[in-house]
């Protein structure tokens, strides 16, 4: 467990392997909104026989920080000098991708396997398209495209600021708070400690951040963006989507799939918005064939 000052804003990371020498194929994971890298542990300790893992916070959420500060010891991809802080960073996907390259860079890592989730999936398929070279394969975990409706959208918007404001440390002393807070995401349980960490994820994720990334992550730019990036997709890549979700239901995955025959596209029943959890068995199984496959 470590930090590392990427663009000048300080990420946490840590990896998941097993304690030998011997040299394995690196797969990093990328979380969703006001989430952390914590709900990713799981799957990351189900594939040590297979692969290093590498879990980071992103920028704002999580154990990351949320602003710039300081000298950057990353060279940024600017034509700034090696080490200088570039212009202050924008919530934009693609500048969420353009910190993975970065962070990929100071951890001296090429060429990795992804698996990312739902806004964190949206960030890895921006990067797929700028450096497909750096990706041998990629896993999209409940994403998709969507179709832009003004009325939806500005009421969208008005619902998650008065989410991100309200938000008191207090709440996750509340019985039953964590239950109810998680339930809109799930159709099957998931152990309680999870469950709390979300919680604790979503109050603790930095404002700006969290409130920035809702209007750029879904938004009149991003549903037009979203298509076009998923048809030129070159990274063989399967998208897993669960059955029951309600914040990206399966259709918009499907479609998305429809759009590019390097994407796979399988559902999990009775799961929603978080399968890698709700059926660990069923998604563990799929990935791994996905990934094994020549």
């Amino acid at each position: 467990m470590a930090h590392i000052n990427v663009r000048g804003v300080d990420h946490y990371y840590e990896w998941i392997k097993e304690p030998s020498s011997l040299v394995k194929p690196v797969i990093v994971f990328i979380h969703g909104w006001a989430g952390s890298s914590r709900y990713w542990h799981s799957t990351a300790q189900a594939l040590l026989a297979e692969f290093d893992c590498l879990l980071y916070d992103m920028r704002g959420f999580g154990r990351s920080g949320g602003k710039q500060a300081g000298k950057s010891l990353v060279e940024s991809q600017s034509t700034e000098e090696p080490g200088e802080v570039i212009a202050e960073l924008s919530y934009e996907l693609t500048e969420y991708a353009e910190d993975l390259a970065a962070l990929l860079d100071g951890l001296q890592l090429q060429r990795v396997y992804i698996s990312a989730h739902s806004m964190g999936a949206s960030v890895a398929t921006l990067f797929f398209n700028r450096y497909p070279e750096r990706v041998k394969k990629g896993i999209l975990t409940c994403s998709g495209i969507f179709e832009y409706d003004e009325k939806a959208f500005a009421a969208f918007y008005k619902f998650g600021g008065l989410v991100v404001k309200f938000r008191p440390k207090w709440l996750a002393k509340i019985p039953l708070a964590d239950k109810i807070f998680i339930a809109r995401f799930l159709h099957s349980p998931i152990p309680k400690s999870e469950r709390q960490a979300f919680l604790q994820d979503f109050i603790k994720a930095d404002y700006d951040a969290a409130l920035g990334t809702i209007f750029t992550s879904v938004s009149k730019a991003q549903s037009e963006l979203m298509p076009a990036e998923f048809t030129k997709l070159t990274v063989p890549t399967l998208l897993v989507a669960g059955e029951y979700d309600i914040i990206i239901p399966p259709e918009m995955g499907r479609q998305a799939a429809a759009l590019n025959d390097n994407i796979e596209f399988f559902v999990i029943p009775n799961t929603a918005h978080f399968p890698m959890l709700e059926d660990s068995e069923t998604y563990l199984g799929r990935i791994r064939e996905f990934l094994n496959d020549c």
